[in-house]
């Protein structure tokens, strides 16, 4: 009973976790949240980590997939946070020595990104180059959980579970400082516009001066844990005009904080009302009282609310959005599309828009922001399609000579390398027909059932890859070819379906799991969905239909669960009978040897 009670509770939690704004919301975990920043200034790139651990940075004005970085341990050790580094000038490669009257003005660009991850290192991505900068080793004994560059020198701080902030000197690669932040984790980091002071947020808040590493203020007022600090003015502090704001886990206000030069700064000054807790926020700061602070807010509801204020001492009551943005998609029975990030352009009525999921967001730019709720609708396609720039991609096609039989093509959208099959002793002939074979053809010579697979198979057999199930199951998959499938599905050898599974590209993974509930036997079901769980859980999440896809299994489930009752009953039953006759059994052993002696 027990057994199926926790079953049961099991499959009612599965349903709610089909989205990707639920996932990332579940248990209500900062730590939780996907990264997504825009660049600076320009705004021309979006970098964010998707759920497979992988970082790709988009291109917001072509809309296409600019660069893609995929840690080694990104498994292990996945990304916590994101940060640009300042916009800077890069030289790109050897250049021709220009004369005076070619000289040009050189425009600064975005290329350093800083990574926090969960195994306490911070990871350098160079957008320029498209390849890992520097590594950030030996500070942090925790996780990392925010990562912040300083404007003008080559110094990134960082901020960990174990409770310490982290100065790093981008030139050396090393350790300039570190320091106990908190008797907490440290869980969010600002620095000031004119570098000099830095923001900390553990159990408090505190305001450090970067030059004597000492507590400047304090501030108090959440209960939960701080999860986003911004500077919303670039004032001095002893002109009682710096202000910052912060954000708290489940705490539906952004709150304001003043500077103030007699100390009297113990409470909030104002308050901005949300909808739900902060996840994304967007800051234009106000460099005179006579300049409004704009204020862009994305929730972990998917709503993106816009404010504008005059920050010139305090205000009593919330301050509610002057805008407020929902999408939703075009169907019979809308559904809402959460919104990944914002941010504001230099015109007061125009934000760039990042929404969808985040393997494939996509991107917007909105004007009509004058009204007060606004209610988008959007047909945004579920199935992914990654393009990527020709200039950047490295992927080399090769070139296939007149003399060479193609028998096992490469892997359609897949990055994997295919296995070399082995060399046998015998070698090949000169003189091999050159005449391409079909899928029949291919199908007769690799037979299945009779090939073996195991690593220490006779060298006169021979040997089956992976790789070659693969391709045969997206070969099937693409021409609904029901031989094909047969062969290779029926496979009841476990490694070989986690490989072939683990090496199909991401547009074959919902077709394989249509057809697997359609056709085959219950054991094979439960092992190929099995594999697909384990390997394409990611992508299987982004999916919003997700239950329907997977009814069969549920329904499996369930079956064997009333049965697993009454199986056990049996199993008592056939326990005591058996232990009865064994019983029976010894005494009339005993009897016999008694009388045999006497």
């Amino acid at each position: 009973k027990t057994f199926q009670l926790n079953t049961k509770k099991l499959l009612i939690v599965i349903p709610y976790a089909s989205s990707v704004s639920e996932m990332a919301a579940d248990g209500g975990n900062a730590s939780l949240q996907l990264p997504c920043v825009f660049s600076p200034k320009s705004r021309q790139y979006l970098a964010l980590c998707a759920q497979d651990g992988r970082l790709r940075i988009w291109n917001t004005d072509s809309k296409t997939l600019h660069q893609e970085f995929v840690p080694s341990a990104h498994l292990s050790a996945t990304c916590t946070c994101i940060a640009w580094g300042p916009c800077r000038t890069v030289k790109e490669g050897p250049q021709r020595k220009k004369r005076k009257s070619e000289a040009v003005q050189v425009e600064e660009k975005a290329d350093l990104l800083a990574m926090g991850t969960a195994a306490g290192s911070v990871l350098i991505y160079s957008t320029v180059k498209g390849a890992l900068h520097c590594t950030l080793d030996g500070g942090h004994s925790g996780g990392v959980n925010c990562v912040q560059w300083h404007p003008e020198d080559s110094l990134l701080y960082s901020g960990s579970d174990d409770t310490n902030i982290v100065e790093w000197d981008l030139q050396t690669g090393k350790t300039r400082s570190k320091w106990k932040a908190d008797r907490a984790a440290v869980t969010s980091l600002c620095v000031s516009p004119d570098g000099k002071l830095l923001l900390s947020a553990g159990q408090t808040i505190k305001m450090w001066d970067l030059e004597t590493k000492e507590v400047y203020r304090k501030f108090t007022g959440h209960s939960t844990a701080v999860t986003t600090l911004c500077f919303a003015t670039t004032r001095p502090p002893d002109s009682n005009g710096l202000y910052f704001l912060s954000g708290a886990a489940h705490d539906r206000l952004l709150s304001v904080w003043q500077v103030r030069e007699d100390g009297k700064d113990k409470n909030s000054v104002v308050s901005f009302t949300l909808t739900d807790e902060p996840q994304h926020i967007d800051l234009v700061a106000s460099n005179s009282k006579e300049e409004a602070v704009r204020l862009a807010v994305v929730c972990k509801d998917g709503q993106l609310h816009l404010f504008e204020h005059f920050l010139n001492g305090p205000c009593k009551k919330p301050l509610s959005p002057s805008c407020t943005m929902q999408m939703s998609d075009t169907k019979e029975s809308p559904m809402p599309i959460p919104l990944l990030a914002a941010a504001l352009g230099a015109d007061t009525r125009t934000v760039l828009l990042a929404y969808g999921n985040h393997l494939q967001p996509v991107m917007e730019k909105e004007i009509n922001t004058a009204e007060r709720h606004v209610c988008l609708t959007r047909d945004v396609q579920t199935s992914l399609s990654l393009s990527m720039e020709t200039t950047v991609s490295k992927v080399k096609t090769p070139i296939v000579k007149a003399n060479c039989r193609v028998l096992v093509p490469g892997l359609p959208g897949h990055q994997a390398l295919v296995k070399g099959t082995s060399q046998g002793s015998e070698k090949r002939k000169k003189d091999t027909d050159t005449k391409e074979m079909s899928i029949a053809e291919r199908l007769g010579e690799i037979d299945l059932s009779t090939v073996s697979i195991e690593k220490g198979a006779p060298k006169g057999t021979a040997s089956l890859q992976t790789d070659n199930f693969a391709v045969l199951l997206v070969q099937g998959l693409e021409s609904n070819d029901a031989s094909i499938l047969n062969k290779v599905l029926q496979t009841r050898k476990e490694m070989v379906i986690k490989k072939t599974v683990a090496r199909l590209p991401l547009p074959a993974v919902l077709p394989l799991v249509e057809e697997v509930n359609g056709t085959f036997l219950a054991v094979l079901i439960v092992r190929w969905l099995k594999a697909v769980l384990m390997h394409h859980t990611s992508y299987l999440a982004s999916l919003p239909d997700l239950v329907t896809k997977l009814g069969v299994l549920y329904h499996m489930i369930e079956s064997r669960v009333k049965m697993f009752h009454k199986l056990t009953k049996l199993h008592g039953k056939l326990y005591l009978l058996t232990t009865q006759v064994r019983g029976v059994m010894c005494r009339n052993m005993h009897s016999v040897i008694v009388f045999k002696c006497f």
